[in-house]
């Protein structure tokens, strides 16, 4: 079996900070499954990293002589998916300027010693920026439902439920898909725009009002009357109430009950309270800017919508409100009365009366009692990339 190795480009790793402090690009979502999952059903191989160097005792990187080197921002397509499969060692494909493929050793990819190099011109779908992740989900989702679910059979859908919408594609694929051990009642699933996606024990409670695409992982809840538009992934064990728009939950996060959050990406291990609320457009309904880690500062997006995104581990005190395209980094804990700036750097805890820093065994003693919840561990290694990611966030307060 060929040995894969997914690559971060340096550049997109910075670009997609928060999200990316705490894993290689390759481990975001979007649609149902991670980049590294869509590429590992589709093309079987030993898969690792090359990431950051901080990442890289978690995640790291096995060579031998001749490895299968894939950008890790970009989704799979079987035009690349054919391109890779037919290079030859020491070939590279490009876009632009860019290395997407390389087959060859490890030394000559990082010196990009390449003995020829091809340009590759069919249409590809990348996460280059954090709104790429939320944009894309739309596609994203359709790609990832036919390739989970063509060729099988779901269970039943329980006659409790209304459906809207026509059940399959032209094609005769179902638009509907519930896994082993999932629950759904008394809830309206609009099929119109999409397929809708129910993982493996996941609930939807009764009074759940649904509009694909979305797609609920395993172990997720979405509780009484929850109102979800799409494009919505719920990552695995991730529990949402409320109503939501176009929101990509990584896992293992909660927004368990009212407020809104729309246009927004939550990374792993957050919480947000009961009532708290997230802007996804302007007022005056200007072009939204967002904070870009690399550039140190608010840069234009060309969007009109663009709500929360939140690094992995922060969390928000109930009724807690956050302006339009706030950007919050890893281990933040919002609280109290109005609204907080747009940026809030990693570590820091507070609100519109100031932030002070989170001491790091205050952090690790609660990333601890949050993750035994879910039969996780907070690892030695674990430590030292917070450690790591502590020391960062001194670059941005």
């Amino acid at each position: 079996m060929q040995n894969i190795i997914l690559f971060d480009s340096p550049e997109i790793h910075q670009n997609l900070l928060p999200l990316t402090f705490t894993r290689p690009i390759a481990d975001l979502r979007v649609g149902i499954l991670t980049i590294r999952e869509k590429w590992e059903r589709r093309l079987p191989g030993n898969y690792s990293y090359l990431t950051e160097q901080y990442l890289s005792k978690k995640y790291a990187v096995h060579t031998e002589k001749c490895n299968l080197f894939i950008a890790g921002h970009i989704l799979p397509t079987e035009e690349l998916i054919e391109t890779a499969v037919n290079l030859q060692p020491g070939e590279a494909c490009k876009s632009g300027d860019k290395t997407i493929l390389y087959k060859g050793a490890i030394d000559e990819f990082l010196k990009q010693q390449y003995s020829r190099s091809i340009e590759y011109e069919q249409p590809f779908c990348c996460i280059e920026m954090l709104y790429d992740i939320f944009m894309k989900n739309e596609t994203a989702i359709e790609q990832d439902f036919r390739l989970i679910t063509t060729g099988r059979k779901s269970a039943p859908l329980s006659p409790t439920n209304t459906v809207i919408g026509e059940h399959a594609y032209p094609d005769g694929l179902s638009k509907i898909f519930i896994e082993d051990g999932a629950t759904v009642e008394c809830c309206s699933l609009n099929l119109t725009e999409g397929p809708i996606y129910i993982g493996k024990d996941a609930e939807l409670m009764e009074g759940c009002c649904i509009r694909a695409p979305f797609a609920a992982c395993e172990h997720s809840v979405a509780k009484m009357g929850c109102k979800i538009y799409g494009a919505t992934t719920l990552g695995p064990y991730c529990k949402v109430g409320g109503e939501l728009s176009n929101v990509v939950m990584t896992g293992y996060s909660n927004k368990a009950h009212d407020g809104f959050l729309g246009n927004a990406v939550i990374g792993e291990w957050c919480n947000l309270g009961a009532g708290t609320t997230a802007s996804n457009l302007k007022n005056d309904y200007t072009e939204i800017k967002l904070w870009h880690y690399p550039s140190h500062r608010f840069l234009r997006t060309g969007l009109q919508f663009c709500g929360l995104i939140m690094g992995d581990h922060s969390k928000a005190g109930i009724n807690c409100m956050f302006n339009t395209a706030t950007v919050i980094g890893v281990g933040v804990n919002i609280y109290g009365a109005g609204f907080p700036r747009n940026f809030v750097a990693s570590f820091s805890e507070g609100g519109t009366s100031g932030f002070t820093d989170v001491a790091l065994n205050k952090f690790f003693a609660t990333a601890e009692k949050m993750m035994i919840r879910r039969n996780r561990q907070l690892t030695e290694i674990d430590k030292e990339i917070f450690e790591s990611i502590y020391n960062q966030a001194e670059n941005f307060k």
